[in-house]
């Protein structure tokens, strides 16, 4: 019998919980449907904005920088390589 009472009882804890959930889901939503926390929202968005903004522009002065220093090492590599070229050719001919 004590079982059925404590099971009564708990039943009662439970549902008073999920009415408070309840409520408190409800307030939550008038409190983020509110004017106030559209105006949050959309400072919120725009500074993301701003962000991703500064962000690209960033991305876009390394990737720049990145190719005229591969374009750099090309040029090096190639100015080797004729050299090393030459200098066979000039011991072809010592030869």
């Amino acid at each position: 019998m004590f079982n059925i009472i404590e099971a009564i009882t708990e039943g009662r804890k439970g549902i008073g919980i999920f009415a408070a959930g309840l409520l408190a889901g409800t307030a939550g939503i008038r409190i983020l449907t509110s004017e106030d926390a559209r105006k949050v929202y959309v400072q919120g968005t725009a500074a993301a904005l701003r962000g991703k903004e500064e962000v690209m522009t960033t991305a876009t002065t390394l990737r720049e920088n990145c190719e005229d220093i591969y374009a750099e090492a090309v040029q090096v590599n190639e100015k080797r390589a004729a050299r090393r070229e030459a200098e066979e050719i000039i011991e072809d001919a010592a030869v």
